[in-house]
């Protein structure tokens, strides 16, 4: 029997929503996984902000918007559903000029039978204001769909400076899932070695594994663990993230940033290992 290709390996997986697909994508090609699901997705506390925000979108107020990401775009529809006003929705997307980062807002799009009408070439945020920078912005409204609570006050400043009017709206949060003694314990393992590789999948699990281990006193054995195991990142976003806390990245798919494509990434690097 031909050996899986990552008999022996052991995999750290930050991930939350999809652990256990991840998981078993890994555990089929022969992997030993563990389990620390860093952050979670919750719906933005205060609905009240989204509920106006898609009134203005379902009259036209917006004549384009900005979709950062897929789970944001599927939690705007869910406010919409329950606020009875889905099919208003859609409807009022259907019309406006929408420009995506990245593929997972475009499949979200496809998925209520719309599309991106401007992809950025890169997805990240540098990638949509290159995008948006082609188009004459100058008096248009433009919705802007934010992920988490970032702010991100870089995308809101330069459609300003082009003369546009950005109308943000942040649809859901993140917060911790792990509590941080199995962070701290996942720290540990990376220092003695005990996780041949460690596969991130967004950055706010880079921003929580880095702020447990300053609370904890714990910088030097994070970075330790980090330089001593395999670190996979599933797209540029998590790159530059990794790249920020002065880790490298050993593994990223190189196109199609999703699980699969990261899983072929890491069976791919520890192949020809």
């Amino acid at each position: 029997m031909t050996p899986k290709p990552l008999t022996g390996r052991t995999i750290a997986i930050p991930e939350t929503r999809e652990l256990d697909l991840f998981a078993q994508m890994l555990e089929q090609r022969g992997a030993d996984t563990v389990r620390c699901p860093l952050v979670t997705i919750l719906d933005a506390p205060d609905q009240a902000p989204i509920i106006t925000w898609l009134k203005l979108l379902v009259a036209d107020r917006f004549q384009d918007l900005v979709l950062l990401t897929g789970e944001g775009l599927r939690r705007l529809l869910a406010a919409a559903e329950r606020a009875g006003m889905k099919e208003l929705v859609v409807a009022a997307l259907s019309r406006l000029r929408k420009i995506t980062r990245g593929p997972k807002p475009a499949r979200a799009l496809r998925d209520i039978s719309l599309r991106s009408d401007l992809a950025a070439d890169i997805p990240t945020t540098d990638g949509v204001i290159a995008a948006l920078a082609q188009l004459d912005l100058a008096g248009r409204n433009i919705g802007v769909q934010l992920y988490g609570s970032d702010p991100n006050l870089k995308l809101i400043n330069f459609l300003r400076q082009a003369g546009a009017a950005p109308y943000p709206v942040a649809p859901y949060i993140y917060s911790n899932k792990a509590d941080d003694s199995k962070v701290v314990n996942l720290i540990k393992q990376l220092a003695l070695g005990e996780i041949d590789v460690i596969a991130f999948t967004s950055m706010q699990q880079i921003t929580r594994l880095r702020d447990v281990a300053e609370q904890n006193q714990m910088q030097e054995t994070l970075m330790k663990g980090l330089s001593r195991v395999k670190v996979a990142a599933v797209g540029p976003i998590v790159a530059e993230a990794l790249k920020d806390i002065g880790a490298r990245v050993d593994m990223m798919p190189e196109e199609s940033y999703f699980m699969k494509p990261l899983v072929n990434a890491i069976v791919a690097a520890l192949g020809s290992d």
